[in-house]
């Protein structure tokens, strides 16, 4: 792939521009939201029992303690207290499975486990407490968007994802790495020198085989994000306001799941949770490829007003919104943290 081509993509295809760029016009809209509620930190009460509303820097551990334990996978805790007791840890676990930092975003530090000697390697590596999670097989792997205000009696599911994991299909001639670099989305999202990939990138898989290359399905890691918002339909909003009002304290932010089907979704069966957002999540459909940029910025817009209007309504119900104070400390410890995560 020609980097004159990769230029034009990045430039032209809004899906692959960088979060900050994206996110810049949105933030006067923010900016303006914040003025009315008065306080930057108002998003901080939009879900009272996640630090922060879950915008940035809420433990993965916590939000999971929220959580019925039958709607996701097994998980446990990585700290200094738990590290001689890692290989007990995995065999908990199962292999695969799928560890990731406490407090990180955007796929950051998350891998899949497959042996014990990569997970006491992983442990090394990792410079902060970190989660051992079961790896979800199920086939359908998706992002489900939930608001409700406290004073309305039943939420909503605004935004549905569906994710494709980055693969490629063989010809019996080129190896993995030639056929990556022939597509655009793993030219520009993939590390090629990273080392979980180098076990595959020589393969020449035969005709017709089709070979996961990614399996974390994060838009940076090259994952295809597809709309499936058409499937919230009155069954799907019914199950997602069910679930939600059984986690205390959450109105507002995104399921990352998987499951069987839609239809076993509906019913609340055949899938699990591997994380849930607060206020920092994303209505992800909007990266589906040709997804207009001002219907995406509408989009935007239209879940920061929700998150303002739960935000306003529950310090009404007596969560207040952070302190400029407790927020600026708050984010300059996210920014130490951050650091170290980045050291790993």
């Amino acid at each position: 792939m020609s980097f004159f081509r990769r230029l034009i993509t990045k430039i032209f295809q809004w899906e692959y521009w960088p979060m900050w760029v994206f996110y810049f016009p949105t933030n006067f809209y923010f900016i303006w939201l914040a003025i009315k509620e008065r306080s930057f930190f108002f998003f901080s009460s939009s879900n009272p029992t996640i630090d922060f509303g879950g915008m940035i820097g809420e433990k993965k551990s916590e939000i999971f303690n929220l959580i019925p334990q039958e709607y996701y996978p097994k998980t446990i805790l990585i700290d200094d207290h738990s590290a001689d007791d890692l290989k007990q840890v995995g065999l908990s676990v199962g292999y695969p499975l799928v560890a990731k930092p406490d407090i990180g975003e955007r796929g950051n530090g998350v891998e899949v486990i497959r042996t014990e000697e990569d997970l006491l390697k992983y442990r090394s590596d990792m410079p902060v407490p970190f989660l051992a999670q079961e790896f979800a097989n199920y086939p359908v792997e998706l992002g489900v968007f939930y608001v409700r205000k406290p004073s309305e009696a039943m939420g909503k599911v605004t935004s549905i994802v569906q994710k494709k994991l980055l693969s490629v299909t063989g010809d019996g001639e080129s190896t993995v790495r030639e056929l990556m670099k022939s597509q655009i989305r793993a030219s520009l999202q993939v590390d090629f020198e990273h080392e979980r990939l180098t076990h595959l990138l020589d393969k020449v898989p035969i005709v017709g085989e089709e070979i996961v290359v990614e399996e974390i399905g994060n838009h940076c890691r090259g994952t295809k994000f597809l709309d499936a918002t058409c499937q919230a339909d009155a069954h799907l909003n019914e199950a997602f306001d069910r679930l939600a009002k059984q986690i205390d304290g959450f109105y507002y932010g995104r399921f990352d799941l998987k499951c069987r089907s839609f239809d076993d979704l509906r019913e609340l069966r055949h899938f699990k949770i591997v994380e849930l957002n607060g206020c920092g999540a994303e209505p992800a459909h909007i990266y589906q490829p040709g997804f207009s940029l001002m219907k995406a910025y509408r989009v935007v817009w239209g879940h920061f007003k929700w998150m303002a209007e739960v935000s306003r309504e529950n310090k009404k119900l007596g969560t207040p919104y952070l302190t400029t104070r407790q927020g600026l400390k708050k984010l300059a410890d996210l920014r130490a943290y951050n650091k170290q995560l980045r050291s790993a």
